[in-house]
């Protein structure tokens, strides 16, 4: 008998709940307690019978099983009077053994409830997960044969929990879209190494509530914290064979739970009150979730929860081959989402994140695969459907990650009406334009919010959210001073992660002590947040990148749960809180500036009412850009004039609109820029040049004056009509200062 397991012989006739045994409900599912009992109900289409198995308190000793009595609308279930909220329970579900047919039937492991509200426990990796002896796992057929040995040693458990809980701050944020900053962080590697946080909650839902933890977000200026996944997950066993962990997660066996790693005690109350105590400070929460795959893995990996609950139901199986999984994750399973009870498991998730847990919004991994039919992806697919149609879901910040592995799996742009998306193009963009190579009209377009990608059935700038790090690649520092990747901590001969780094070094591989290569990675690094803080469309910022956080050249940390991914709150230097300044200026200035931040179209048309444009393409002398110059291979420096002034018909204009003029110069050469003739004033302020970090107004100048433009930098001029541009410097000091 398994090391943990009772060795008292346990049987499908209830022992301590047998005069306490109803049909039940088949509705909701999960495990739901009431005053006097706790429902439990698991959808299964095509299992023979389904136990429910009760364990004690740390889920070490299975007590006893329950045979669930009812089957209604192919749902199991069971009400168990006198089961209190805290019990420990999983399941075992018999049926056919014929993956030859899809089905994977195994009465021998205990599996987790698909809309278990918690666990407690880890998995432990050993032979009796598998459905089929893994010992032979080396012969073809290997996975066609029954393993009789007992999992539940090795298997977390379920929680029944009460859900109740004192919302201090009972309403949202609701940041209005155009408005959206996202910072995205990690639970853990955000306080680990918190000074301010106490060690006990350090890396920890609780840790993420601190007073401190929230001060730098709220004085950063951004409205969202976006988390990496924290849906219970699974360390891949190779990982830990090399002493690693799947540190991101995306490895989700859960979509209704927390992981317990992440409480400093394992209670949703400290969810809920990192979510509380954020809301209060205005800030809004987004989850990056996972539901294209599980940990299942393919035909040869663990049975856990959906492979033995349903397999057919749960998972694309190959049509001819329904022993074979559908792999358009790379990952080795994929989610069907055109199954009615899949669908509904997901949106279930999310409704339950949204109504019980009081989260923001989510983003969403490998989205193209939630769109994908059996057909290819569908914009008009059952769940896009689904989330539109939803009173709660269509009310919450929705954002795809639009692309995955499979057949016509990029998607950038082909999301419906009410999304946003991860734009891609704006950082490969950017990135080859700050070393030098992107062309003038791929940067004029990407800074103007990817209208060739998402100006269609009356979608919005902000749809495209755009960014130049992400938690996949390299973080903000070491994309300035590595050529290339540097992931030999990973244990894969560096072979792993993404080669198309578009980064420079400026000179020297890595850390260095030449000043004049420091300077030059300090101002690319400005030159980087200022382009993505000053283009159109919702703008994301990486935790750490702010000042300067490193992960020594490696680009894919996802296995890193060390100093590597950590953020380094201590070994901050004097131009790394300088960076932070400066960011919180850039923020500072989108926010006071709506023309920076636009709810409607740029389009260049020349408003005859008005008499200007909403925008224009400059070059150094002032004037329009004109075709030789624009469609140049090597033009690197050009201004874009947005014109404060122009308006849709009958909206009148914000007091605080303001005429701003945005000059790029990738060139590594000083470049003389003459100020443009704007009617209604001769006056320019320039309050951002990338080669001058300092704070307040640089001074002003008159037009047809010539400034004299770094090679490489940022500037932000605007102009001084009557007491406009006054009104924002006045609210940009206000909001620096509070």
């Amino acid at each position: 008998m398994p090391d943990g397991i009772s060795a008292t012989p346990v049987t499908s006739t209830s022992l301590r709940f047998a005069d306490a045994i109803a049909e039940g409900l088949p509705y909701p599912l999960g495990a739901t307690p009431d005053a006097d009992g706790v429902n439990f109900a698991l959808f299964s289409a095509h299992a023979t019978g389904v136990e429910l198995c009760l364990f004690n308190e740390d889920g070490s000793v299975e007590l006893e099983r329950i045979a669930l009595p009812e089957y209604t609308d192919e749902v199991w279930h069971v009400y168990v009077k006198g089961l209190k909220p805290g019990a420990i329970y999983a399941y075992r579900v018999d049926g056919p053994y014929e993956p030859l047919a899809g089905m994977r039937f195994n009465r021998h492991k205990l599996l987790l409830d698909p809309y278990a509200k918690a666990h407690v426990g880890e998995l432990r990796w050993s032979a009796e997960l598998f459905g089929y002896p893994i010992e032979d796992g080396a012969a073809e057929d290997a996975d066609l044969k029954f393993d009789e040995r007992d999992s539940a040693a090795f298997m977390p458990k379920c929680v029944v929990v009460d859900s109740q809980f004192e919302w201090s701050e009972p309403s949202r944020p609701r940041v209005p879209w155009d408005q959206v900053i996202f910072y995205e962080t990690h639970v853990r590697g955000f306080t680990k190494r918190h000074p301010a946080v106490p060690e006990a909650l350090r890396g920890t839902f609780a840790g993420l509530a601190e007073d401190a933890v929230i001060e730098h977000l709220v004085s950063l200026g951004v409205t969202l914290v976006e988390l990496l996944p924290i849906h219970t997950f699974v360390n891949d066993s190779n990982l830990l064979e090399k002493g690693l962990t799947n540190y991101w997660g995306y490895n989700t066996i859960g979509f209704f739970a927390a992981d317990p790693r992440y409480f400093a005690k394992n209670t949703l109350v400290e969810f809920k009150t990192m979510v509380d105590r954020l809301h209060r400070a205005g800030l809004e929460v987004i989850l990056d979730v996972v539901y294209n795959h599980t940990a299942e893995g393919n035909q040869r990996g663990a049975t856990l929860s959906f492979r033995g609950i349903d397999n057919l139901s749960y998972y694309r199986l190959m049509p001819d081959e329904p022993r074979f999984y559908i792999n358009d994750t790379g990952t080795g399973n994929t989610l069907n989402l055109s199954h009615p009870r899949v669908l509904q498991m997901v949106t279930d998730s999310l409704r339950y994140w949204v109504t019980e847990m009081k989260v923001d919004g989510f983003r969403f991994d490998l989205a193209t695969i939630l769109g994908r039919e059996p057909h290819g992806f569908d914009e008009g697919g059952g769940f896009l459907d689904a989330c539109r149609q939803d009173p709660i879901l269509s009310s919450v910040k929705l954002i795809a990650e639009p692309w995955d592995c499979g057949p016509g799996g990029y998607q950038v742009g082909g999301f419906p009406p009410g999304w946003a998306e991860w734009n891609d193009r704006f950082r490969d963009t950017i990135r080859s334009y700050w070393r030098g190579e992107a062309v003038v009209p791929e940067v004029a377009t990407r800074m103007a919010g990817s209208e060739d990608k998402f100006n269609h059935r009356g979608r919005r700038p902000w749809a495209s959210v755009n960014f130049i790090t992400a938690h996949d690649g390299f973080t903000l520092n070491d994309l300035v001073s590595y050529d290339e990747k540097h992931n030999d901590a990973n244990g894969e001969n560096n072979n792993d992660g993404t080669s198309d780094n578009r980064s420079s070094n400026s000179g020297v591989e890595g850390p260095t002590d030449d000043e004049a290569i420091m300077e030059m990675r300090e101002r690319q690094k400005r030159n980087l947040l200022a382009t993505l803080l000053f283009a159109q469309g919702t703008p994301m910022i990486v935790a750490g990148d702010e000042f300067g956080r490193t992960q020594q050249g490696n680009n894919n940390a996802y296995c890193q749960d060390s100093e590597i991914s950590w953020v380094d709150w201590e070994g901050r230097t004097e131009a790394d809180l300088a960076l932070t300044e400066f960011v919180s200026r850039l923020i500072a200035l989108r926010r006071a500036l709506p023309v920076l931040h636009r709810q409607r179209w740029l389009d260049g048309k020349f408003n005859e009412k008005l008499q200007v444009v909403d925008v224009a393409w400059l070059d150094p002398a002032g004037g329009d850009m004109g075709s030789e110059a624009w469609n140049h291979p090597e033009t690197r420096c050009f201004g874009m004039l947005v014109d404060g002034r122009a308006q849709v018909s009958g909206i009148p204009k914000l007091a605080s609109d303001a005429t701003l003029l945005i000059v790029l110069n990738a060139s590594p050469d000083l470049v003389d820029f003459k100020l443009p003739d704007i009617a209604g004033s001769d006056c320019w302020t320039c309050l951002i040049d990338t080669n001058v970090p300092v704070r307040g107004e640089l001074g002003e100048l008159k037009a047809n004056d010539v400034y004299q433009v770094t090679g490489r930098s940022v500037l932000l001029f605007a102009l001084q009509t009557v007491g406009a541009t006054q009104r924002v410097i006045d609210k940009l000091e206000k909001e620096l200062t509070t």
